[in-house]
């Protein structure tokens, strides 16, 4: 394995039904309103988006997400990934008692140069951060639906 490769895996459990949080993940334009750590997004065509993210660690993740699955009647979504991480992301949305399953799996090269050049020492510092940034969504997305009265 890459020592600039990483495979992330995350699953969040919500108190909404299972096509509000379908919808609130792939409106990701919205991101910004939710995840703290999605600092701006910007629409490049109908399935691209560019993502320019920060979570506790002082540098700036710019990232290309283009739809390559949505399926909301399986409730799976996959985008493919370009710019700071290369590479890929797919989730489920799945119904479980009380709300909706998200399993999130990330599977990237840090193409960044900083990253590159300090994945050696830096990779728990920076496996860290992105639970950081997850968790961070995690919470968000749930306040969003419930705000946004999705139970």
């Amino acid at each position: 394995m890459r020592i600039n490769a990483y495979h992330f895996r995350d699953t969040w459990l919500l108190s909404a039904p299972v096509g509000s949080v379908f919808d609130a993940v792939t409106d990701v334009a919205g991101y910004p309103l939710w995840w703290p750590d999605v600092r701006e997004v910007t629409r490049v065509d109908d399935d691209t988006a560019q993502l320019v993210c920060r979570a506790a660690l002082p540098y700036v993740l710019v990232v290309r997400m283009r739809r390559a699955e949505q399926d909301p009647d399986r409730g799976r979504l996959r985008v493919h990934l370009t710019g700071d991480l290369e590479g890929s992301l797919a989730a489920v949305v799945l119904g479980r008692p009380g709300g909706t399953r998200l399993e999130i799996t990330q599977r990237v090269l840090a193409t960044k140069p900083l990253l590159r050049t300090f994945s050696p020492l830096a990779r728990p510092v920076f496996r860290a951060n992105h639970a950081l940034m997850m968790r961070r969504g995690r919470r968000g997305l749930q306040h969003h639906l419930s705000a946004a009265g999705a139970r």
